[in-house]
C-alpha cells in the first residue's frame, strides 16, 4: 500500500522518536545503520520531513535530527501525507483507474473497508503511542530516551 520511501520515513521517525530529546539529536548515519536504510535515500526522505516541519535538522558536531513537536502530537498519517500523499486511500486495490462506488472493481467494497481502517489507525496512532508500546512490550524503558521520559 505504501511506497518504500514512506516505509523508510515511518521507520526513521519512529527511531528518532525513540532516541532523540531536546538535548540529543540523532544522526543520519546512525538512523541509516540501525534501520538498514540506504543513507543517500534516507537523506532525501529526512529533508522532505524537515521541509514539512515534522523534523528539525541541526548541523555540527552535536547535530542530527529530532522531532519538531512532541511525539504524542505527530501521527503516522502526517508522515504518509508528506511522503506518499493521501490519494493512496482512494486508489483501487487492484490498480484500475476508474474504480469507485458507482463503478466498482471486484474487490472494491471489501478493499474500501480495509483502506478506511488503515487510514483510521494511522490517523489515530502517534509516535509516542508506538514508543510506549515498545517500552511496555520489551521493558527497554531504561535504555530509551524519547525526551519525555526519565
Amino acid at each position: 500500500m505504501f511506497s518504500a520511501s514512506c516505509h523508510y520515513g515511518l521507520q526513521a521517525m519512529y527511531y528518532i522518536a525513540l532516541h532523540s530529546s531536546e538535548q540529543k539529536h540523532v544522526g543520519l548515519s546512525e538512523i541509516a545503520r540501525e534501520q538498514g536504510i540506504p543513507k543517500h535515500f534516507l537523506s532525501k526522505i529526512l529533508q522532505l520531513l524537515v521541509k514539512n516541519k515534522l523534523l528539525v535538522s541541526m548541523k555540527g558536531p552535536t547535530g542530527g535530527f529530532k522531532l519538531n513537536r512532541p511525539p504524542n502530537e505527530i501521527t503516522l498519517i502526517e508522515v504518509v501525507d508528506v511522503i506518499d500523499g493521501l490519494d493512496i486511500f482512494k486508489q483501487c486495490g487492484i490498480g484500475f483507474r476508474e474504480c469507485n462506488d458507482e463503478d466498482p472493481c471486484a474487490i472494491h467494497h471489501d478493499y474500501k473497508k480495509i483502506r478506511e481502517r488503515v487510514y483510521q489507525l494511522f490517523n489515530e496512532q502517534t509516535f509516542d503511542g508506538l514508543t510506549e508500546e515498545l517500552i511496555q512490550d520489551t521493558g527497554i524503558g531504561n535504555f530509551v530516551n524519547t525526551g519525555n521520559r526519565e
